[in-house]
């Protein structure tokens, strides 16, 4: 049997910060957190609604206040931004955009006190700004994080951490010189469902882990990104050079600027951006650092509206033993154009038993094989001769004397996130705490990277046609 060898999850995640004051309420936070585990060993299913997660009477002293500067004001940059600021002690203090209707709606929002600028270096040069969220298109994810931390800012960067597998170990280099801490944005590596997973996973509950199964389907135009365009997007509302900034020189196209998922000289298509979660949620669970080889297919299957990034990508990994879980498979699936309706889950499949986990939701299900195999049935046993077979009952029954023939099947298991649960606000919270203790977060650059490359190596496997190999370890791609 194979057993995970690190701490849990709740020790990892909810763990109080010693290094700096906290008030009781805070520690009420993580203890009510916490208790979603005991909840589930006990078969108890959902805590109760009235769970308090979020508590905005917690006082912070000035000096604990964690001042953002927001890179990038599109869909992701607000909805961090608003997770943020439901953790006592974040204040947004800036924004960065290159659409100027984007600049004016975050005063409209945050008030007319928020510096507004179209270029990031000013934001960063701020002595006013602790922290920097990177939420702005995947092809300027390493350049803008890179100068926060040679600026002396704390990093929040939207996952994937990086457009190419090969500007990943810059950063990690950044991070460690700069002494700051970065976390990626890919918020999955905070869920309580991650966390009793983990959990399961390292109690043997479903035997050893043969297979996983991860999809993230989708079924809409705005799944698809196909966003909304302003009406006023122009060369001159919108600073279309810097939006480009290392893609290749094209022509002023709005549809670029705000669909930039689509085309992959700014983005990473369905891999980098939904895939990338699938493998943060395997590794989080199982303590891997990655596959050995990547087999990728990918296609614009559904959405020929000009884009050239891929719609539909399948996978498998192969993921090798370590000493924290046997050799396993990977398979994975995004669908933007899913006759389904869309949805996800991923399938954790052992020798003994499977966990799944849907939405809000996690099971449970296992069971011990039988300690003696039976006969009969569809079986050899069948066809022998009468002779025979009164032969095989007696030698059957002296080798398997007070065996039981049956399998044993355990009672199933099923968790629900408490009411009002957002595993971002947790994640925020994660990033709050390493600030504030100077500890280590939960989604570093190593992990960052170790995540993002073999989602994005299912792209390079599709374009090439032939496997990735990986060395997860060193994070490099090998000649196999």
């Amino acid at each position: 049997m194979w057993f995970l060898k690190k701490y849990l999850f709740s020790t990892v995640y909810f763990n109080n910060a010693s290094q700096f004051s906290i008030s009781m309420k805070r520690r009420q936070f993580f203890k009510q957190l916490g208790a979603s585990s005991a909840a589930l060993s006990l078969g108890t299913g959902a805590l109760a609604s009235n769970t308090q997660l979020i508590d905005n009477t917690i006082k912070i002293s000035a000096n604990d206040k964690v001042r953002i500067g927001l890179v990038g004001a599109g869909i992701i940059g607000h909805y961090d931004v608003d997770a943020a600021l439901k953790v006592a002690g974040f204040e947004i203090a800036a924004v960065c955009d290159i659409y100027t209707g984007r600049l004016d709606y975050a005063k409209e929002k945050w008030g007319d006190g928020i510096f507004t600028t179209r270029d990031y270096r000013e934001l960063i040069a701020r002595k006013d700004i602790d922290a920097v969220f990177v939420c702005v298109p995947d092809h300027w994810h390493d350049r803008i994080s890179i100068d926060a931390l040679n600026a002396g800012k704390h990093v929040y960067v939207e996952k994937p951490m990086v457009q190419k597998i090969e500007y990943g170990h810059a950063m990690i280099a950044a991070e460690k010189k700069s002494g700051k801490i970065l976390q990626v944005g890919s918020q999955v590596a905070s869920s309580v469902l991650v966390g009793e997973a983990q959990k399961h996973i390292a109690s043997g509950k479903i035997g050893e882990l043969s297979y996983v199964e991860a999809v993230n389907d989708r079924a809409d135009q705005r799944g698809a990104w196909q966003y909304s365009i302003p009406t006023d997007a122009n060369p001159q509302t919108v600073d279309y050079d810097r939006f480009l900034g290392r893609a290749p020189k094209t022509a002023f196209e709005a549809m670029r600027i705000f669909r930039w998922r689509n085309y992959t000289d700014y983005g990473t298509g369905v891999a980098g951006d939904l895939v990338v979660h699938l493998m943060t949620s395997l590794h989080k669970i199982t303590g891997s650092l990655g596959p050995k080889r990547i087999f990728g297919l990918g296609e614009v299957n559904y959405w020929k509206d000009g884009r050239d990034a891929f719609d539909l990508v399948t996978s498998i990994m192969d993921y090798p033993q370590t000493a924290t879980h046997p050799q396993f498979q990977f398979f994975s699936r995004v669908n933007l154009a899913s006759g389904s309706g869309g949805g996800g889950y991923t399938k954790l499949v052992g020798t003994e038993g499977v966990i799944e986990m849907r939405g809000n939701e996690l099971k449970v299900n296992y069971f011990k094989y039988a300690e003696a195999p039976g006969f009969g049935g569809y079986d050899s046993y069948t066809s022998f001769s009468a002779k025979q077979k009164e032969e095989f009952k007696k030698w059957y029954e002296a080798t398997y004397a007070n065996k039981n023939p049956k399998r044993t099947i355990g009672e199933e298991i099923v968790y629900k996130t408490p009411t009002g649960y957002d595993d971002r606000v947790v994640h925020m919270t994660n990033f709050f705490e390493s600030i504030r203790a100077a500890k280590p977060c939960i989604e570093d650059a190593s992990f960052g990277l170790r995540a993002a490359a073999p989602a994005l190596a299912c792209n390079m496997s599709a374009i090439q046609k032939k496997a990735i190999h990986w060395d997860a370890e060193k994070m490099k791609v090998t000649k196999g």
